[in-house]
């Protein structure tokens, strides 16, 4: 039976290698982003690979009033929602943030506020159901606070922290929340940073975050060698930490 699926911030290159998976099964979707070119150059693809159908929604993620009506629409649009993932972001920069509060306000309103309010939303519609998956894109940046990128790192890790209290509300009630922490992917909000070993393409992790939603896991660091990495991170005592540069 094809399931009901919701993807916002859908085109991001992340967001498009999980809609290619539930699209591959035949999945009914709909797709939220502000770009209604590229929305529509995604909904073409999908489409081509077996999607039952594909709703498109343009939407201004970054105004926090409106989201409420975002959900609303989503969820009338498509009854019995099965899974919702919440892709949207945008890195920034840290330089600029750490000058202009103005900026730094921006990166912590789209990369955690608005994913809170919409949570918010989602969490009671999927409450009241007494099912479906929600699975939230956060990033290993909110596992520790680094100089080179704390503002992103903050509102990661208010995300991370926000699925988890959320994970506990509503796994009584039959609902799977899924935070997913992405090491570096090649996309285009990385373009500007220089490509190491630990870089890899959309494609496997978007794989993995399909697979993640369907095992119903509970956190999945995507490639899985991040959680090593991570761990050792975590465990690095602060005062070598702050003379680390990275």
């Amino acid at each position: 039976m094809s399931r009901n699926v919701a993807i916002i911030g859908a085109t991001s290159a992340i967001a498009q290698a999980v809609a290619r998976n539930f699209a591959n099964a035949g999945d009914r979707l709909v797709i939220v982003a502000r770009d209604q070119e590229k929305m529509d150059a995604v909904a073409q693809d999908l489409a081509a690979r077996g999607a039952a159908s594909v709703d498109r929604i343009v939407w201004d993620l970054s105004i926090l009033a409106d989201l409420p009506d975002l959900v609303s629409k989503v969820t009338t649009l498509v009854k019995n929602l099965d899974v919702v993932l919440l892709a949207h972001g945008v890195l920034g920069d840290q330089q600029q943030a750490e000058k202009d509060w103005s900026y730094a306000e921006m990166l912590l309103r789209v990369n955690f506020l608005s994913v809170a309010a919409l949570l918010t939303s989602f969490a009671n519609y999927f409450q009241a159901q007494g099912s479906g998956s929600i699975a939230v894109i956060s990033s290993v940046a909110g596992d520790r606070g680094r100089a080179s990128n704390y503002v992103y790192g903050a509102a990661k890790a208010a995300t991370t922290a926000w699925t988890s209290g959320l994970r506990g509300r509503l796994a009584r009630h039959g609902v799977h929340v899924l935070t997913v922490n992405p090491g570096f992917v090649v996309s285009p909000m990385t373009a500007h940073l220089r490509r190491g070993p630990l870089f890899v393409e959309a494609g496997p992790v978007g794989d993995a975050i399909f697979r993640a939603i369907e095992q119903k896991t509970d956190i999945a660091y995507v490639p899985r060698f991040w959680w090593l990495i991570m761990f050792v991170i975590r465990h690095v005592p602060e005062f070598v930490f702050k003379r680390l540069r990275f």
